[in-house]
């Protein structure tokens, strides 16, 4: 039996505990939940939704609470990790559906592991992109993120804690900012080694004023920044900043899980020019212990942090072999035939 033709994106709206979310979907067959980071949308996705479509899947892009059309809660503390982990459990049975794969990027990579930390039965499997998994514990984050930057510099996650602070500098000229952020963290268009970084600023200073200027970075057309620019241009920046306000929340709240591995079979794809992947690589190192049922992990050379937009390719064939590879496995191989029932 071969798999039914491509559908078309399907746009919807579900209940769920932010009250509305928003998601696209496309194709049939066992669930695939994407989760994207800041400050994107589900259109981070646009690459991966068809191909995991063709391959068999049906794939869900959410607008995560705060961002897009998704609902926005007033209160800060309405961002925790808990919450945006029992918004992806409801999304699958609003879907229909009894369990999924999640697969998540940056923001929502953290999202997406402690979503199978907690919801084991639900989400039976997890692939990680840009950020590897670190298990909760440690120090608090907000004294951590306090001794980065020195004296002179600001680490961009402290900027971010007071509210309305970070908005300031970014909605006056939203689409500059952004595209002067994606394109600081692309490959093609990053700061030259030895640069200021742009993950910080001067205590005087604002971030943008580190971003690179100039062209766009190849993965991101003008038609591409006016979609991500037109969302944040009419929702504000509150929602999605706001889950930078939550991570010493996050810290107690996941105090019962510290240490804890996710368990089910996943998967790591970083890029090698990503922040994300060289402060953390200690992170990347301990996976054969953190994920226990790693079955690949891949840095893709000379890629940057946008790496499901950067290196569409290669992260489709990296997600479906995988899929395809699971335990238990629902959807088709890899050569597109079905399980016999």
């Amino acid at each position: 039996m071969q798999p039914a033709p491509t559908a078309a994106l399907r746009h919807r709206t579900v209940e769920a505990p932010a009250g509305r979310l928003h998601l696209v979907e496309q194709g049939a067959g066992p669930l695939v939940l994407l989760v994207h980071g800041f400050p994107e949308s589900w259109y981070s996705w646009r690459h991966q939704l068809p191909a995991l479509a063709a391959a068999g899947y049906r794939a869900a892009a959410i607008d995560v609470r705060g961002y897009g059309r998704s609902s926005r809660p007033e209160r800060v503390d309405a961002y925790r990790m808990l919450d945006l982990v029992e918004d992806n459990a409801a999304v699958v049975r609003a879907l229909g559906e009894h369990e999924a794969v999640i697969v998540g990027h940056d923001w929502g990579a953290q999202i997406a592991s402690a979503s199978a930390l907690l919801h084991p039965g639900v989400f039976r499997a997890v692939a990680l992109l840009s950020v590897p998994y670190a298990p909760p514990g440690g120090p608090r984050p907000s004294d951590v993120f306090r001794r980065i930057g020195g004296p002179d510099e600001e680490f961009y996650v402290s900027r971010f804690q007071e509210p309305g602070r970070a908005e300031a500098e970014i909605e006056p000229d939203v689409r500059g900012w952004l595209a002067g952020f994606y394109a600081a963290l692309s490959a093609d268009t990053m700061p030259a080694p030895g640069a200021p970084a742009p993950h910080f600023a001067a205590r005087d200073g604002r971030l943008r004023d580190r971003f690179p200027a100039g062209a766009l970075p190849a993965w991101l057309s003008e038609d591409d920044l006016d979609v991500y620019a037109g969302e944040f241009e009419r929702t504000g920046m509150t929602g999605a900043l706001n889950r930078y306000r939550n991570m010493d929340r996050d810290w107690e709240d996941l105090a019962p899980y510290r240490g804890a591995p996710v368990t089910q079979p996943s998967l790591f794809i970083g890029g090698s020019l990503d922040a994300s992947t060289t402060w953390m690589s200690d992170a990347i190192d301990a996976h054969p212990t953190t994920l226990p049922g790693l079955s690949g992990s891949h840095l893709l050379d000379g890629c940057g942090h946008w790496i499901q937009q950067e290196r569409p390719d290669e992260v489709n064939r990296l997600l479906t072999d995988w899929l395809a590879a699971l335990p238990g496995r629902t959807g088709p191989d890899r050569h597109g035939v079905f399980p016999s029932r």
